[in-house]
């Protein structure tokens, strides 16, 4: 539809699975704890500052809405470099998916904490300092977060990376890091829009980080053996199959 060859059903779990990942790269122990110091900076008040329900959002939107948009540009560079390798590899697509399912299942038992690898528990990030209070700023520290390969969204990111690398076009790569992005993105928008309920409820999900990290751990295999066996080709074909008003979507 409209000539963009990009959104259909056969995208449809690849993107779910994106949009997911996201949200649960929101909830996981190396960026949910770190959330309220980020919007206070970015907003140029004090963690005290923030939570006040007159002066909080209305300081903190615009920049949030700005941190969101630097990490997106990064997602979506790394979903178009991803997917324009992956079309390099196009004869061996078939053995490189198998190949890209081996390693995200390697990742998911590190999750697990089956075993720990070592360059997943580095960092390698890029300050943005005296930039507190201003959009730039905002988005500049947005790259910088995005370009931060944590313990915690590393793994769950280079999941979707392989996912993007294994698609039929560049256009459907790219469009898997935006949903990632989206998943990331939103609720951290929607935290400095509510900040006062946002807290709260933070602290609520403080227990559950461990459960959290076993769940991204689980979805990683799961995925993976999707990618090995051929899973989500197949699931992709069943919606289209039993699902035909899908069709209208690509």
């Amino acid at each position: 539809m409209f000539g963009i060859d990009l959104f259909d059903a056969a995208l449809m779990p690849s993107l779910f699975v994106a949009l997911i990942a996201g949200f649960l790269s929101f909830l996981s122990p190396c960026v949910l704890p770190i959330v309220p110091p980020y919007l206070a900076y970015m907003s140029g008040i004090s963690v005290r500052e923030l939570t006040d329900e007159h002066t909080g959002p209305s300081r903190a939107t615009v920049p949030a809405l700005f941190f969101v948009m630097g990490l997106s540009t990064v997602f979506l560079l790394l979903g178009f470099s991803a997917s324009s390798l992956g079309q390099l590899f196009l004869v061996y697509r078939d053995l490189f998916t198998q190949i890209a399912g081996v390693v995200v299942i390697v990742m998911g038992l590190h999750f697990l904490g089956a075993f720990r690898i070592g360059f997943l528990m580095r960092e390698a990030r890029f300050e943005a300092r005296n930039r507190g209070g201003s959009a730039f700023g905002a988005y500049a520290l947005g790259l910088a977060f995005a370009f931060g390969w944590t313990p915690c969204i590393g793994p769950i990111l280079g999941m979707i990376i392989t996912l993007a690398a294994t698609t039929d076009s560049v256009a459907r790569g790219t469009g898997l890091l935006a949903a990632y992005a989206f998943g990331l993105g939103l609720p951290f928008l929607l935290t400095a829009i509510f900040i006062g309920q946002s807290m709260s409820l933070m602290r609520r999900i403080k227990p559950w980080m461990g459960v959290i990290e076993k769940s991204m751990g689980v979805l990683l295999i799961i995925v993976g053996i999707a990618l090995i066996t051929g899973a989500m080709a197949s699931f992709s074909f069943w919606l289209l199959e039993n699902f035909p008003a899908l069709q209208i979507l690509g």
